[in-house]
Order: C-alpha cells, then sequence, then structure tokens
C-alpha cells in the first residue's frame, strides 16, 4: 500500500518548499512561540501571567518550548526578551539550552533583568544550527521590584514625614529615600483619587489635600511592592501668622559686636528654628538669637521659622548682616623676590581700609620706622605689612597682608627648555627659551624667581660653546638643519652670571623627496620593474629600503627583484630623510572580474555583452588567436570558446571563457537513475546550473535536506546514491539572492 503522509508532515514539507529567499541550514526545524510554565519549585500548578519579581530577591521563572524538525548536534534553543513595547531590535538573552536537541518539548528557567519595568515584554526562542527564529510570544507585564520598602515624601527633601504643611503659595513634593527616584513611574494620590497626569518623583501641589505615592509596577504587580509612602496633609492659601524679624539696632558689625535678633510674635506653644543663609543653625531653637561678630563668618542672611500644633509652619523674610571690618589689603609685588647686592627691592601694598597706618615686619619681628605702604629691602627674610583701619564704623581694626620671600642668592640657576614638543630628527623647527630661574641660597635651597626678575637679566645664547651673534633674548628660534648643535644660554644680572643647562637640537630637513615605479604590479621573476627619484643623489649618503630594511646603497635607481614595500632614505646632518612609500604587490589574477558567472548564456539567434573590469587593457580571442575586440566590453554572438587577455600595467592575465546558447527545456520532473547512461541524473537548463550566485536545495518527502549547494553541477544523484524504495518523490527550490526562482518535484523512478 502507498505510504500516506501525514498532515504535521505535510504541513512541515509545505513550509520548507516556500522559505524564498532565506538561506536554509543542513537541517530544517519548526519553533513555537515560548509560552508561560510552571515552576516545579512552588506550590500549585500554574504557569504564571505576569512576573512582579524582586520582592525578597525572588527572580525565578520557566518557559515552555515547543518544537518540531530536526536539529544539529551543536545546536542551542536561546529564549530571548524584547523590550517593554515588545520590540526585538536588540533582544536581552534569558536563557540558553544546549542539552535539549532530542528533546521537542521542555521548560527552561529564567530570570528577568532588574532593569525589567513595562506591561509589553514578550519572549521569543530562536536556534542556532539550524538558525531559526520562532513567532512572538504574546505581551506580558513584567516588573523587577527592586525596590520594595515604603516611600518618604516630602518637601525639604531631607528623608523625613512633614506631617502637615501650610503654605501661602503652591509647593513641591518629592520621594527623597531611595537612589535614582528619577528613573522610575510614580502613582500619585490627592485624598484617595488618582492623579493621571502625574508619574515623576516630583509633584507640584496647587491644591489643598492628603498627598500619597506609590512606584509604579503596573497594575499587577504595584500592590505587591509595599512602596506605599507617607501621607502628608497640605494647606495651600494659608495666610500663617505673619511672624517677622524686627529690624536690628545695626546691620554692619565691627569685630566683637554682638546683636540679638527678636521677632515681631511669639507663642508659648511654638517651635522655633534660626537659619544662615538657609540653613539650619544648631541649637538655635529659642524666639531670639544672638550674632557674635568676633566668630569668623558671622556675616549672612538671618530667618526664623516656626511650627506648631494647629498653626502653618512658617519662615520669616531674611535680615542680611555684613561685617564692617572687611577691608582688603592687595600685595602689589611677587610672592618671592630678589634682593640684589646694591639693588634694594621696593614691597608695597594697597588697601580699601579707611584712614589707614602700616607697621611692616620682618621675620616676624616690627621693622622701626617702616610705617609707610611701601618698603624698600636689602635683606632675605618673610615681609608682611600690618594695616590698622583708624576711620569709619570700626576704628582700631587690624589686618596683615599677605607674606613675601625676599632671598639674597648666591648664585642663580637657569633652566632652558624647548617651547613645543620637540624629537631629534622629527623636528623641522624648534624655539627655545628660558623656562625658569631659581635662586639658590648658601643653605643650597631655591626660590623659583621667574616671575619678578626673567627680564632683568641680559642674556647670550651658545651654539657648541661659542656665542651667536645677535642672539639676545630669552628665545631663539631654529629653522635650519645648519644650525644643529648644543645650547646654552648665559644670562647676566647685577655681580652674576650663570649658564643654563644643554640643549641638543638635531632639526630635520624640510624638504621632500619623491619616488615612483614604472608599475605596481610584480609578474614574476623575469619581469622588471624601477623605481627611481628626481632627487640628485650623487653627493648624499642612501639607502633603498625593503620593508623598512636595506637592500641597495647604490644607484640612483632600484630594480625590484621582489613585492613588497620601498621606500628610499637619505641621510642628512645626522637624521633620515624618507621618500614616499610605493608598493609593489603580486599579480592577483582575481583582480580581473567580469559581469557574468561562469558560463556566458543567451538564446540562439540573440546576443550577449560582457564587460571585464580591473585591468589597464584588454583582448578578446576566439579559438584560433584571431583578435575579436580591444576594449573593456565584448558583444558575443556565437557560441564557442573564447579567451580575454587583460592587462594589469606590464602583467598579463588570460581568461578562457565559454559561450553556449541557452537551454529551452524546462526544469526535469521525473529522472530515472538505472545506469543506461540516459537521465540518470538531474539536470536542469543551464540558466540556473554551474552559477554560484543560484542556490539549488533537494528535500526528502519527509522534510529531510538532502542537498543545498550553489553552483549546482547537475550531478544528484551520485553514483553512489542508494534510494529506500522503487519510486519516490522529492522536491527542489531553486532561488537566488533576492527570490525563488523555481520550486516543485522530483520522481525518481527505478
Amino acid at each position: 500500500m502507498k505510504q500516506r503522509l501525514t498532515y504535521g508532515n505535510a504541513l512541515l514539507l509545505m513550509l520548507f518548499i516556500f522559505l524564498g529567499a532565506t538561506t536554509l541550514s543542513a537541517q530544517a526545524i519548526v519553533l513555537n512561540a515560548p509560552t508561560p510554565a510552571d515552576n516545579p519549585n512552588l506550590s500549585g500548578n500554574s504557569p504564571w501571567g505576569n512576573i512582579c519579581a524582586g520582592n525578597g530577591g525572588f527572580n525565578q521563572y520557566y518557559a515552555n518550548i515547543k518544537w518540531a524538525g530536526t536539529a544539529n548536534t551543536n545546536n542551542e534553543f536561546i529564549l530571548e526578551l524584547s523590550d517593554a513595547n515588545g520590540d526585538f531590535s536588540s533582544p536581552t538573552e534569558l536563557a540558553k539550552a544546549t542539552d535539549k536537541n532530542t528533546t521537542t518539548d521542555f521548560d527552561i528557567e529564567f530570570a528577568i533583568p532588574t532593569t525589567t519595568r513595562g506591561q509589553g515584554y514578550k519572549m521569543r526562542v530562536r536556534s542556532t544550527d539550524p538558525e531559526k527564529t520562532s513567532p512572538e510570544s504574546a505581551a506580558y507585564s513584567m516588573y523587577y521590584m527592586d525596590v520594595t520598602n515604603n516611600l518618604n515624601i516630602s518637601e525639604a527633601g531631607d528623608g523625613v514625614p512633614p506631617g502637615n504643611i501650610c503654605s501661602e503659595n503652591p509647593i513641591t513634593l518629592q520621594v527623597d529615600n531611595i537612589s535614582n527616584p528619577e528613573t522610575y513611574q510614580y502613582i500619585w494620590y490627592r485624598s484617595g483619587t488618582e492623579l493621571t497626569s502625574e508619574k515623576g518623583h516630583t509633584i507640584s501641589v496647587t491644591q489643598s489635600g492628603i498627598y500619597n505615592a506609590f512606584i509604579d509596577y503596573g497594575p499587577e504587580c504595584t500592590g505587591s511592592g509595599n512602596t506605599d509612602s507617607n501621607w502628608v496633609d497640605v494647606t495651600i492659601g494659608a495666610t500663617g501668622s505673619g511672624i517677622a524679624i524686627n529690624s536690628p539696632s545695626k546691620t554692619a558689625l565691627c569685630n566683637g559686636d554682638t546683636e540679638t535678633l527678636t521677632m515681631n510674635l511669639t507663642d508659648p506653644s511654638w517651635s522655633y528654628q534660626w537659619y544662615k543663609d538657609s540653613a539650619a543653625i544648631s541649637g538655635a531653637i529659642t524666639e531670639t538669637f544672638i550674632i557674635d561678630a568676633s566668630v569668623a563668618g558671622f556675616e549672612g542672611d538671618y530667618q526664623v521659622e516656626i511650627s506648631g500644633a494647629g498653626i502653618c509652619t512658617e519662615k520669616s523674610g531674611a535680615v542680611t548682616i555684613t561685617n564692617a571690618d572687611n577691608f582688603t589689603i592687595t600685595r602689589n609685588n611677587s610672592a618671592n623676590v630678589v634682593v640684589l647686592p646694591s639693588q634694594p627691592e621696593t614691597l608695597s601694598v594697597s588697601t580699601t581700609a579707611i584712614t589707614p597706618s602700616y607697621q611692616w615686619y620682618r621675620n616676624n619681628t616690627i621693622i622701626s620706622g617702616a610705617t609707610n605702604s611701601t618698603l624698600d629691602i636689602t635683606q632675605e627674610g618673610s615681609y608682611y605689612v600690618e594695616v590698622t583701619q583708624s576711620g569709619g564704623t570700626c576704628p582700631g581694626t587690624i589686618r596683615n597682608s599677605e607674606t613675601t620671600t625676599a632671598v639674597v642668592p648666591a648664585s642663580f640657576e637657569i633652566i632652558a627648555d624647548y617651547q613645543s614638543n620637540y624629537t631629534a630628527c622629527v623636528a623641522t623647527s624648534i624655539v627655545l627659551e628660558v623656562k625658569t630661574i631659581n635662586a639658590i641660597a648658601d643653605d643650597g635651597s631655591k626660590t623659583d624667581v621667574t616671575t619678578s626678575i626673567i627680564d632683568s637679566f641680559t642674556y647670550q645664547w651658545k651654539k657648541d660653546g661659542v656665542d651667536i651673534s645677535g642672539a639676545t633674548s630669552k628665545t631663539i628660534s631654529l629653522t635650519d638643519t645648519s644650525e644643529n648643535g648644543d645650547y646654552t644660554i648665559e644670562g647676566t644680572i647685577a655681580t652674576y652670571n650663570d649658564t643654563s643647562d644643554t640643549l641638543p637640537v638635531q632639526l630635520l630637513t624640510n624638504e621632500t623627496v619623491t619616488i615612483s615605479s614604472t608599475s605596481t604590479i610584480y609578474c614574476s621573476s623575469s619581469d622588471v620593474i624601477t623605481i627611481s627619484t628626481t632627487k640628485d643623489l650623487s653627493t648624499e649618503t642612501y639607502a633603498w629600503e625593503l620593508n623598512n630594511s636595506s637592500v641597495s646603497t647604490s644607484g640612483a635607481t632600484l630594480n625590484v627583484t621582489a613585492p613588497g614595500t620601498y621606500r628610499l632614505a637619505i641621510d642628512k646632518n645626522g637624521c633620515t630623510l624618507y621618500s614616499n612609500e610605493v608598493v609593489i604587490s603580486t599579480l592577483d589574477p582575481s583582480l580581473i572580474t567580469l559581469d557574468v558567472d561562469g558560463e556566458i548564456i543567451f538564446p540562439e539567434g540573440s546576443s550577449k555583452t560582457v564587460t571585464a573590469s580591473g585591468g589597464t587593457a584588454y583582448r578578446w580571442l576566439d579559438t584560433n588567436g584571431i583578435e575579436l575586440g580591444s576594449t573593456n566590453s565584448y558583444t558575443f554572438t556565437q557560441e564557442g570558446e573564447y579567451v580575454l587577455i587583460a592587462n594589469i600595467d606590464n602583467c598579463e592575465i588570460s581568461k578562457p571563457l565559454t559561450v553556449v546558447y541557452q537551454d529551452l527545456f524546462n526544469v526535469p520532473n521525473v529522472i530515472t537513475p538505472n545506469g543506461d547512461g540516459a537521465n540518470d541524473q538531474w539536470v536542469i537548463p543551464n540558466t540556473y546550473s554551474n552559477k554560484q550566485d543560484i542556490n539549488v536545495v533537494i528535500y526528502t518527502d519527509k522534510g529531510v535536506e538532502l542537498l543545498n549547494e550553489n553552483g549546482y553541477q547537475n550531478n544528484w544523484p551520485e553514483s553512489t546514491t542508494t534510494f529506500a524504495k522503487q519510486n519516490m518523490v522529492f522536491y527542489y527550490v531553486i532561488k537566488n539572492a533576492n527570490e525563488t526562482l523555481k520550486q516543485g518535484t522530483i520522481t525518481v523512478i527505478r
């Protein structure tokens, strides 16, 4: 009796016949969309309908995977998750199974990522060998609840439940006790009514009511998240008690002054808190506050806040207290100065003090008679001036200037340096400069006095120990290789004469050298390629290099003996000047390409134009060597054997061409492989066979793939192929990268 295909086998077979342009793997497989499965580690027997993970650290779920067909040994089943909108553009891998290639119905364990929050997640499963992706699952609500504690909302954002808030104007409540609160969505309520437009971690409160919030973990998970916040009773539009700070007796205080701040209204039932510059003052919780001007930083803006049962929390306007002693002293000279023999150094200050008087100190000792804003010094030491304000609000206030360090050097250290990045034999120019001048004391200690004294020196640059005429500034610019050498600079001031460290300079010439070749393709050892340069090498020391190694040190030209990268290296005053590089490549026949694949096929009586590319010259020849054309294209009208000879520079590549008329027979649907030499193999028209861009696939009636190849050579079945039955039906698909060209059945009769 003839065996009948089951419905499932027939369905599987038809799926693969109509796969279209998809490249098929070595086996066929069908995947179902994954579905929720029961967790065997929990009581009950119910698949999940949504996921609320994270509570108590729980994050263990299962999905069921069903599939049909044949999987290869190395196949893996991968469970993937979409984004919250069901998009698989960047899927997340949830789990992987490597040992289920013979199990067509199994459950797989997975955990959702901790960033999962949304109601539109989908799953799919993917196989790797053969490559196949299942349909997408239904959409599911999935949330990882990484916050499962009560929220705190407040106006101050300090983590303290405020209870009742009264305000004349709208206020802002905020979630303040979790990290990165802005990364969550929230559900806000006012007196039990959900505020559906409010989803952020802050809310602008413009109406009175009782406010509370939850993190929005979706309709299924929010209740189990345990994130319900405290309740805040807000009254908007309350006028308050009208408290204010009474006007102080004075707002500009001198050192040692005190000022007591008092309120216009007080009540024994109120609580008080004083603020300075909006920050609460520790311990300042009575109805008055004393400002002590002897405490550094006393100046600022002061406020008082009241709170208590039955009243709105209210803060007064600010009272500004300033420092009347706050005059400035500006040091007009450098922090470090050099005192030279017979050359006094002048120190000076300026001040905003009213009617100032001055007293200078050296090493913390009064300098007798030094009572002006300037002081001429001839000794080393540490100097400052004491300024006393004699007038204004706070007469008698005393402040000290910054300290000036004066040194009398035993010698100077002059440090020269390159003004910019410098590398020997790379730089083509450089500027040298005096970088630092240190005053060296008798004990060897150094003081940087560059700023104050660099322009007081006279300079002389030297090359290789010899004075350079006219080079008497603190910098010198070098632009030519003739200036290469060792440089120092000599500095003179008063009786001091010091020489800098040595700076070697080796510049590279800024000229360029160019080489060229007669060809860039190396054909064979008999081929001659010459590399040359327009540079006169007769007086130069040079080397021709191949792949950075010298191959010749003589000759104005170089005959190439091997492929590689060539350049010319010329010695220029101890530096190497390199030419451009010339790359010589070996001949690659694949550089010559045709716009046809394999045989050139066209219907008899018509023609076919073939175009070649990649060469510098072309010749089309028939079998007798007669030249038919010499451009990159030729139109064939007759079948036969032809030759294309293409040149790349001086190299020649020969490509044989076969031109045949297009087969006019149809794709056969019956073959008789009985060894009689007639119709033993499935021979398809030459428009499909021997074409690398044509894919041919043959299946059994069970959907098992027997052949899958590009460039089919009309050789199936091979002589060793055996058939289980005398008459069998097979299925074929012929396609290119874009579409299915032919499909149908092959009946084998033996």
